[in-house]
């Protein structure tokens, strides 16, 4: 179980996922070894990790939600052949264990990029049906947490954060190869101390915290945390895929993005045209919320409900086994 002290943790790393214990102690006003201390029982028992990812947009990727669906007995070698993918993230087990849902990202302007993903599987996943819905724009989620993980905090507690002033929207970055080096040790770690990131990319260890900090201000690097929902309240999880007419979408998913129950809300393509994901307590909790929640929303068409049964993969890769270094 978390208590108060864990989830105004949890809430300051999603301000700032770099800032170091001594900061995060100042703000939680507790002393910088009780924040280690809660840092690293956190990542041993409820899978705390924080990951630094970059902005499609400012970097120049686009990315697609893939709806797969394979015979059972061949559904979960595909979706652990997602898993091992480097351009996928939030790889689902969904409906009757047949369907796998993930994102992947590919350069910006391959408009068939999920089609050469599908030519790189192996032959032997048994697929047999796929839709690709390429996201659009994001109303919550990415850079803008669930509520439930980020409610800790007072407002002058989050003020105390560098990481709580918005960031400089600029024009596309061009990344180095350097730059893709850092972001993909990032994305292992967003917490690796400046040397190891200094190994990573090639750099001194002055001209990563340069090139980092250039990043963060312009908006091309963000953090994000990857938790246990359940933790926090959401044991029952289900994708909720929405037909919406044009005219009332933005109106919908605005307000679709103040609802607690969710952790997303993306406007795609496709036949449905918003996604959500929902994080319930129970069961009860889910069918009260898309009785009442979903259903006092007049202009959503058609709702499909899709429970996931396992995630398989977040938005970070696969950790390998052993040690990794923090940011301290």
């Amino acid at each position: 179980m978390l208590d108060e002290l864990d989830r105004a943790l949890i809430h300051a790393l999603h301000i700032d996922g770099r800032a170091s214990f001594t900061q995060l102690a100042a703000v939680l006003e507790v002393s910088p070894q009780t924040v280690s201390r809660r840092y690293e029982r956190l990542r041993e028992q409820a899978a705390l990790r924080v990951v630094g990812l970059p902005d499609p947009q400012l970097t120049g990727h686009e990315q697609w939600l893939l709806r797969l669906t394979a015979e059972p007995e061949t559904a979960l070698d595909l979706a652990h052949a997602l898993v091992r993918r480097a351009d996928t993230s939030w790889v689902y087990l969904t409906g009757g264990g047949t369907e796998i849902v993930a994102v992947l990202e590919t350069p910006l302007g391959m408009a068939h990029g999920h089609s050469l993903l599908l030519h790189e599987l192996p032959p032997s996943v048994g697929l047999t049906a796929v839709s690709a819905h390429h996201l659009l724009h994001t109303y919550l989620g990415w850079r803008t947490p669930w509520r439930m993980s980020a409610n800790a905090l007072t407002a002058r507690q989050q003020r105390m954060l560098a990481g709580a002033r918005p960031p400089e929207r600029h024009d596309r970055v061009q990344l180095s190869p350097a730059d893709h080096a850092l972001m993909d040790a990032l994305r292992r770690d967003g917490r690796a101390g400046v040397a190891e990131l200094a190994v990573d990319t090639g750099w001194s260890p002055a001209t990563v915290s340069r090139r980092l900090d250039h990043l963060r201000a312009c908006g091309a690097v963000f953090f994000d945390i990857e938790i246990d929902p359940a933790l926090l309240g959401g044991s029952v999880r289900a994708l909720l895929w929405m037909a919406v007419a044009p005219a009332h979408l933005d109106e919908v998913a605005t307000a679709l993005a103040d609802h607690p129950e969710l952790a997303f809300v993306a406007h795609t393509t496709g036949p449905t045209n918003l996604v959500a994901h929902a994080l319930c307590p129970d069961t009860p909790a889910l069918y009260q919320y898309l009785t009442h929640g979903l259903g006092a929303v007049k202009t959503i068409r058609t709702l499909e409900t899709a429970p996931v049964l396992r995630t398989l993969k977040a938005v970070g890769p696969i950790r390998p086994p052993g040690p990794t270094a923090r940011h301290a």
